[in-house]
């Protein structure tokens, strides 16, 4: 009997280790399940969720008869899973998220020709200050000598100092040709040999990019033989609104064609403060003007949902001062006019000796003089970055703030005009500092800048760009604080 009890006992233990091996390998098949489920779960759609979860409801924790969900037949469980699987199957069959497209990140370089850089406090420009307040403010941007529209604006697309681009004026001859350059004769600009450098519009091309000028001096001409991609001549009649609208429509073009690189100029500012004065009425209503063009193109950035994307610097390429009819240096009292040949007055006098004259009229401009300093080209002081360009005349003569140097022929000229406004004196003086402002997301926000050169605005502006820069005479030291990390 002993036996036979012994086995019944060992067959129940057999009998129970059985029933505990398929228990275990419900259990453990649970355990897969629940693990590849957690998983799954984690790395699936909220839409793909949702069948998972339907899933789980279906799975019976108990049942009727009283059996545990470990105690659910293995055919039973084995569907669930094939369930699961067929759901984890359609849940990757989805159609795949479109590639995310790169964020369009233009770079509008904008220039309000004559804003001087304390126009911004007078509280006319509230899109300006706005953008200033957000982003980046310098206290003012110091313009290559001479401050004239010109030798700056090509300053600012180049890095060089007018002495190293050629155009050192807004008037000036080329001594080897005898040709005349006139700033607002396109008959003379149009040559592209008076124009050194690669201005940014060229380089962009050159480097697979795209450029588009709403005019800029320089942008019309046929440098190196490359123009902006869009472009239109100089039209002075051209209201700011058009010049934003036609901005704003190279914007919408597609992207193998819109502009990576986009110029706005306006004028209105710097005619103004020449016709009337600084502090005029004029010169407010001009500084209204402008920036509600600045507000018009914000308000289209915004529209199409590129505002907080772009990257605007806004300059000027010099300031302005009072000037008078009272306050004249008259050139004849000072040298003999038969013994020179005039290449230019007005803030800064150029002149060449007459052959055989050289020694006298040395001797009169080469000393003090009220209201008026005379050099010798090669020395003119160093800071000014002026005098070894063959296209400089062999003597200068600068006017102190506020005066003119002109002839006793020219003011004798019954249709003589003298402005109330003038710009092209010592870029040291306050008067003549330029505007700079800067937004986007290149740049820090609230943060006001030192003096810097506008040659430094070119290295600048290639990083902005992604494009290999000219050789130049800027530094991206001087700027570098204002961008948002080492990567612009």
């Amino acid at each position: 009997m002993r036996g036979h009890g012994a086995a019944e006992r060992t067959d129940a233990a057999l009998q129970d280790q059985g029933d505990g091996d398929q228990e275990l390998k419900r259990e453990a098949l649970h355990g897969v399940w629940r693990l590849s489920y957690r998983r799954l779960y984690c790395d699936l759609t909220a839409t793909s969720r949702k069948s998972f979860h339907t899933l789980e409801m279906i799975v019976p924790t108990s049942h009727s008869n009283g059996q545990t969900g470990s105690e659910i037949p293995m055919k039973s469980l084995t569907r669930m899973v094939c369930c699961l699987f067929v759901l984890l199957l359609a849940a990757c069959a989805a159609p795949p998220q479109k590639p995310l497209q790169p964020v369009y990140s233009p770079l509008i370089l904008i220039s309000f020709d004559g804003y001087r850089a304390d126009y911004i406090s007078r509280g006319l420009s509230p899109n300006l200050a706005a953008l200033a307040a957000d982003g980046v403010r310098a206290q003012a941007m110091r313009s290559a000598f001479p401050t004239l529209t010109f030798p700056n604006h090509y300053t600012i697309v180049t890095g060089l100092y007018p002495d190293h681009h050629g155009i050192v004026n807004n008037r000036f001859i080329d001594p080897v040709s005898g040709k005349k350059f006139v700033y607002n004769d396109r008959r003379t600009t149009d040559d592209p040999a008076w124009w050194g450098g690669e201005p940014l519009w060229v380089s962009v091309e050159k480097q697979g990019e795209h450029a588009a000028t709403m005019f800029w001096p320089g942008s019309d001409v046929d440098i190196d033989g490359v123009r902006p991609e869009h472009w239109l001549p100089f039209n002075g009649k051209m209201a700011p609104d058009a010049r934003v609208d036609q901005a704003l429509a190279w914007l919408d073009l597609p992207a193998g064609q819109r502009p990576d690189f986009l110029t706005l100029y306006f004028e209105q500012v710097d005619h103004a403060g020449h016709a009337a004065g600084p502090d005029s009425a004029q010169v407010d209503a001009a500084l209204r003007e402008v920036d509600a063009a600045l507000g018009r193109l914000i308000a289209g950035l915004k529209q199409r949902g590129i505002f907080h994307s772009a990257n605007i610097v806004i300059v000027s390429d010099h300031g302005m001062t009072a000037t008078s009819e009272n306050r004249i240096v008259v050139l004849d009292k000072v040298v003999n006019m038969q013994d020179v040949n005039l290449v230019n007055a007005g803030i800064l006098a150029g002149l060449a000796p007459k052959p055989g004259h050289e020694t006298e009229v040395d001797h009169a401009l080469l000393t003090s003089h009220a209201h008026m300093r005379c050099w010798k080209k090669s020395e003119v002081p160093a800071r000014l970055h002026y005098g070894t360009n063959a296209r400089i005349p062999p003597l200068l003569c600068l006017a102190d703030d506020g005066w003119l140097i002109d002839t006793q022929a020219y003011l004798n000229r019954p249709n003589r005009h003298i402005s109330l406004g003038e710009h092209g004196y010592d870029n040291a003086d306050p008067k003549m500092a330029a505007l700079f402002v800067a937004h986007g997301p290149a740049f820090k926000s609230g943060l006001v800048v030192p003096e810097f050169d506008n040659v430094d605005l070119y290295p600048l502006l290639t990083r902005l760009l992604g494009i290999r820069p000219r050789p130049n005479d800027g530094s991206i030291g001087p700027v570098a604080a204002m961008l948002q990390s080492a990567r612009h």
